[in-house]
């Protein structure tokens, strides 16, 4: 996803994709160490969604101040 479609959600949407995508991440790793990984990229997608979320939800929280 792009920063601007994480823009468009609410506060409480981005907080619930933070966790789903925090989620995934680990799982991702986990995978990744056990050698089940097929697609290495995903790593690097999680982590980069991650924090794009988290860039959004730190605007908000700027904005509101």
């Amino acid at each position: 996803m792009k920063a601007n479609d994480f823009r468009e959600l609410t506060v409480s949407e981005l907080e619930g994709k933070e966790s789903e995508l925090a989620e995934r991440l680990f799982s991702l790793r986990i995978q990744k160490v056990t050698g089940q990984l097929e697609k290495p990229h995903k790593v690097s997608e999680a982590k980069r969604d991650l924090a794009r979320v988290l860039t959004v939800l730190r605007e908000h929280s700027t904005s509101d101040q």
